[in-house]
């Protein structure tokens, strides 16, 4: 086929296809699809999470089941939301016990009801690290949190939490306020730090908690004369803001973001169901033309096979195998092309005989052209396009199959899945705590991307199949 030709045809299939309203819409979804797995690194707001999905000390700025951030919508009281400050205004200042210091200072807007989990200061040092925290409130308070020193440091990260090692500071400051009462009831050690330090003072400020909105500074201040050392540096302060909740879906009983997972799993899902379903319909057309051409005892013994191979029940021995081999994602893919070729052999195969008896198979045979030469240079071709269409109505398939592998824990624990993130949500109990953010999303996105391969497939369908033509 000249080029000529190949784009006359291609046109004319575009021409349909374009008529087909449910062809449009996976065709558009598919391409979106793909511009995500393109663009991944800019979509994922945590860029390691492909290495780090389950190192819990990458997450462990997060909090723990925290729902999407959106759902502040639906509640009257406002949650604090997680956020990340990495651009932190820097200045000289004195301070009273270091002499000169060098500020890092990360301006904080609070406009919420319920004040975030708790405050995480992280740095990367050499040497030795001496860091002054402080916190400026909208009502002109200063409170002192602490100081966090490390020494021996080889390009190291240091973190520090107010949560946990600021908690008597913070107490020292509610102590100036709060009155002698409060303080010695057993339930003032149980308040969690942030929410003195967002609260307005006063002598019922432990109980009353009335949240105080405005702009908040946390100041990171480190002596000058450190710094002056080569041996010590100092780089990438940031500020998180740990919230009650969190990004777009939300984070699991490990702190992981949701989002991030699904939008690492989508290459997967379409890496998994493509592959699988070219290969297994490729092997599947090319069986059904041989056992069609070749006919007699070729076609009887392939025929047999063929029925060996689809009365096999997939799943029960899908399990089987991963249980017996270490779950890995070729051996997932393996087994399923394996057992996935028989889709398209019966209906190519009927085809196959019809196009064997015409005219120029005959001239062909006379004209002394192999029978390879006959299968691949005249039938196949004539085939090809119906096995498009067939591949791209076994995609959903090949990825709820590997959905159902990884929800049972025999899906390969290297990468990223929807079916392994319904497996860690089944495994930790999603369901009776009410964490449906953790299961709805992948499980719509298996759905949605059955739906837009099931619309193309279905388009294609009625475009190149004989007996289906729109046109």
């Amino acid at each position: 086929m000249s080029m000529k030709d190949f784009n006359f045809r291609l046109l004319e299939f575009w021409s349909d296809f374009r008529r087909e309203k449910a062809g449009l819409i996976g065709l558009g979804i598919l391409l979106f699809s793909v511009l995500v797995v393109l663009l991944e690194p800019v979509f994922l707001p945590y860029k390691d999470v492909n290495g780090n999905w389950r190192n819990i000390s990458y997450w462990e700025d997060n909090s723990d089941s925290a729902p999407p951030a959106w759902t502040n919508i639906f509640t009257t009281k406002k949650s604090a939301t997680t956020r990340q400050f990495d651009k932190p205004a820097v200045t000289e200042e004195e301070d009273a016990s270091y002499g000169p210091v060098k500020m890092y200072s990360f301006p904080y807007k609070y406009g919420y009801d319920l004040p975030p989990l708790d405050l995480i200061i992280r740095a990367r040092a050499s040497g030795m690290a001496l860091m002054l925290l402080e916190l400026e409130r909208p009502d002109g308070l200063i409170v002192n949190l602490g100081e966090m020193y490390r020494d021996g440091l080889e390009d190291d990260d240091i973190r520090f939490a107010i949560d946990t090692e600021s908690k008597a500071n913070v107490f020292d400051f509610a102590r100036e306020y709060a009155s002698a009462e409060a303080i010695s009831t057993s339930d003032a050690q149980n308040i969690k730090p942030s929410y003195i330090l967002f609260s307005k003072t006063g002598t019922d400020m432990l109980s009353a908690r009335d949240a105080l909105k405005g702009e908040y500074f946390l100041h990171i201040k480190v002596p000058a004369f450190l710094l002056e050392d080569e041996n010590n540096t100092l780089d990438d302060v940031r500020l998180v803001v740990t919230g009650r909740v969190s990004g777009i879906l939300g984070t699991d009983t490990s702190k992981r973001d949701i989002y991030s997972g699904v939008v690492a799993g989508l290459k997967w899902a379409l890496f998994i169901g493509i592959i699988t379903s070219v290969i297994s319909v490729l092997i599947g057309v090319l069986y059904g033309i041989i056992s069609a051409y070749f006919g007699g005892f070729v076609d009887t013994a392939m025929s047999f096979v063929f029925e060996v191979f689809v009365s096999i029940p997939v799943l029960p021995v899908l399990i089987v195998m991963s249980a017996i081999f270490k779950p890995s994602i070729w051996i997932i893919i393996a087994s399923l092309i394996v057992f996935s070729w028989v889709g398209p052999v019966k209906t190519v195969r009927s085809m196959a005989l019809q196009i064997k008896e015409e005219t120029y198979i005959e001239a062909a045979n006379a004209l002394g052209a192999t029978k390879w030469r006959i299968i691949f240079k005249h039938m196949a071709p004539l085939l090809l396009p119906y096995s498009f269409a067939n591949m791209a109505l076994s995609v959903p398939g090949t990825i709820v199959f590997e959905a159902s592998l990884s929800l049972l824990g025999l899906g390969d624990p290297t990468i990223i899945t929807w079916g392994q993130i319904l497996h860690d949500a089944q495994v930790s109990g999603a369901t009776l705590n009410g964490l449906w953010w953790w299961i709805v999303p992948p499980g719509l996105l298996i759905a949605l991307m059955g739906a837009t391969f099931a619309f193309l497939g279905f388009a294609m369908d009625k475009i190149l199949h004989p007996k289906l033509r729109t046109r």
